[in-house]
């Protein structure tokens, strides 16, 4: 019994955590299950300056599982990078299905689109280089889209989190699944904010207040994962 307690708080504590842990996860439960495209994809997007900001493959995993448990066919992704999170929506989602994929930057997109055509799911992808608000937003003056989506993911600018959010609200149907990437920052929404680098600051503060609003937002059921640098599914209840 003591055992079992002195377990219980080191768990609650984190510190059952390492790199070795993590690197068994996905050596034992990730890599193995990982399609061989996203792998492709992944070891591409390595040696991009900007490799950090992909999409972590245990997270990717749970995002695959949920697209599944919502039978997702019509789905929105705001932030695409090199395409790894497009690339396992487009992968999942039955041969009908259809993903609008919004980025500013078509030129890391277009690293990943290869991949993309050898894996033969291009033509589920609608690819908008734009900015996303005003995208949600016309798509939003079509009445037939509102409530309409299964499934959206979010990886851009966090200070438009909740705009994005209020906006997908709308857009998707009841029971639907959102699923917002970097919801801890590096793990600095943990920390105090003198000891925090500069570099994170203000993402920081958006993140603390994003994660604050959707932990009072009674139109979903929530579960913040910290897989890769933290994940919030959320789901809408109406």
């Amino acid at each position: 019994m003591e055992n079992n307690k002195k377990f219980a708080e080191l768990a609650a504590k984190g510190l059952l955590q390492s790199e070795e842990l993590y690197r068994y996860v996905l050596e034992t439960s990730v890599n193995p299950r990982e399609p061989e495209p996203l792998k492709e994809l992944r070891d591409i997007t390595a040696g991009h300056p900007m490799a950090g900001m992909g999409t972590a493959p245990d997270a990717g995993q749970l995002m695959t599982m949920l697209l599944k448990l919502v039978d997702a066919k019509k789905t929105i992704e705001v932030g695409v990078f090199t395409g790894y999170s497009l690339l396992l929506t487009a992968l999942t989602i039955p041969e009908d299905g259809k993903i609008i994929a919004i980025d500013l930057n078509r030129d890391s997109y277009e690293i990943g689109l290869p991949v993309i055509k050898r894996a033969g799911v291009e033509h589920k992808i609608d690819f908008r280089e734009a900015e996303a608000l005003p995208v949600l937003d016309q798509l939003l003056k079509d009445n037939e889209n509102e409530g309409s989506f299964d499934y959206a993911f979010v990886d851009a600018d966090k200070v438009n989190y909740w705009n994005y959010h209020e906006m997908l609200m709308k857009l998707l149907k009841v029971g639907g699944v959102v699923v917002y990437d970097n919801t801890l920052w590096g793990g600095s929404v943990a920390m105090p904010e003198e000891q925090t680098p500069e570099i994170l600051k203000s993402g920081r503060r958006a993140t603390l207040e994003f994660n604050k609003l959707l932990a009072g937002d009674a139109r979903v059921q929530i579960s913040h994962v910290p897989l890769g640098d933290g994940i919030t599914v959320c789901r809408r209840i109406y």
